[in-house]
């Protein structure tokens, strides 16, 4: 690694948008593990939620919590897709939004209950390094000079807003039915700025498979996650009551789940959509959000499964405390739902495809909604939770015979 002095008066030229075999850096990918311990805290106080049947009280929190991560995150990955030199500066400043990462999580639980302090701070610390990021940028960057001076500018006032929310809050200033209306003008403030900053244009020069990379390593992200919440709460199980077949079709049913919706997120053809349709960056940008919410819900929809199945196994245990399978069940297909809703309308918007699959998606819905149904109707919670694969499966086994279909049909012509 060079240490010398000069990679700190390097300036930042704007990256090759195609350029080949451009991958997610060793940094990115650090930079991602901090991520992991905030999405693993917000779909842990999900979890608690749900067990407590707070869901509704619980969810604006956890939306909230969610958007900060993500925004954080994507924010980082499309500057560092179009201006990452990988010198010591960038290092640095990455180290810092890091921290502010770690801070941020720690006051994830605050949120769920309407304590903002850590919250507000760790996101400041994860934003506003990315502010000298732009600057830096801007500097290197004739051309987009004013489109980075614009980013920067915008993210630094912003953030100004949530403090003083944040000291208007704790001083008593702001009422407490105005809250929720001054955050959510908040969060809209901050989605606004890439589409202010970008304006006047040029475009800044992200690159399109590497953005497609990134977005897929924080889908396995979360996916990790899910797998390692269910894990040790299968765990805990086990080491309480042993081993059974109900808990190995948990685990089973759990593990198939996640490779599945990792199996259907991959069909989504994001790199080269976004090769050849940059203008639609945005939409399939943003829209993410929807869909990485519904997949960590997913994962702490799994826990309480496992939950479930632990309090019915426990003589002592009072009904009042535990949740039903149906509503165990419910909270794995409802999220699982709306992730398979959300990749087809990314795809939809995205490729503009002919075959759009609207009659496919609504089978796979139908499907999943089989789960709760049959659990409904007697079936073992396990089996219900095994169930819930059928859909994804279901368009998988559709998606690559047609890809193979039209890999044959090309090979003939």
């Amino acid at each position: 690694m060079n240490l010398s002095p000069a990679p700190l008066k390097r300036s930042i030229r704007g990256r090759d948008i195609h350029e080949q075999h451009r991958v997610a850096t060793p940094l990115e990918l650090l930079f991602d593990l901090t991520f992991v311990v905030a999405v693993a805290l917000a779909a842990a106080q999900l979890h608690h939620a749900e067990g407590a049947h707070h869901i509704v009280q619980a969810l604006p929190g956890y939306l909230l919590a969610f958007f900060a991560i993500w925004w954080a995150w994507m924010n980082y990955t499309w500057f560092a897709s179009a201006y990452d030199n990988d010198d010591a500066v960038h290092r640095i400043l990455t180290l810092l939004q890091m921290g502010g990462v770690l801070v941020f999580a720690t006051g994830v639980p605050g949120l769920f209950e309407g304590q903002f302090f850590l919250g507000v701070l760790g996101y400041a610390l994860m934003r506003l390094p990315l502010c000298i990021q732009w600057i830096r940028a801007g500097m290197g960057d004739a051309e987009r000079r004013a489109v980075c001076w614009r980013y920067a500018t915008g993210i630094a006032v912003v953030q100004v807003l949530w403090i003083l929310f944040h000291m208007a809050r704790s001083q008593g200033w702001l009422a407490e039915g105005m809250i929720w209306p001054v955050l959510i003008v908040l969060v809209a403030l901050d989605l606004s700025v890439p589409a202010w900053a970008e304006r006047p244009g040029p475009a800044t020069p992200w690159h399109p498979h590497h953005i497609a990379e990134r977005y897929s390593g924080f889908v396995i992200m979360i996916l990790g996650e899910a797998i390692l919440g269910t894990t040790n709460a299968i765990a805990g199980l086990v080491q309480a009551h042993g081993s059974s077949w109900d808990v190995g079709l948990v685990g089973l049913g759990g593990a198939l789940l996640a490779f599945c919706l990792w199996w259907m997120y991959f069909l989504l053809p994001s790199g080269e959509a976004l090769h050849h349709h940059r203008n639609r960056s945005f939409g399939w940008g943003y829209g993410h959000y929807f869909a990485f919410a519904a997949l960590a819900a997913v994962g702490s929809g799994l826990e309480v499964v496992a939950d479930t199945l632990k309090a019915t196994s426990e003589a002592t245990q009072q009904a009042s405390h535990a949740s039903s399978p149906l509503f165990a069940i419910s909270a794995v297909a409802i999220p699982e739902a709306l992730f398979v809703f959300f990749i087809w309308a990314l795809y939809r918007y995205v490729t503009r495809a002919q075959d759009n699959q609207m009659g496919l998606v609504i089978v796979v819905l139908a499907c999943i909604g089989l789960g709760p149904l049959a659990v409904a109707q007697g079936l073992p919670l396990p089996w219900g939770l095994v169930l819930l694969s059928l859909g994804p499966a279901i368009a998988i086994i559709y998606n690559e015979r047609g890809r193979q279909r039209r890999a044959d049909r090309f090979a003939v012509q």
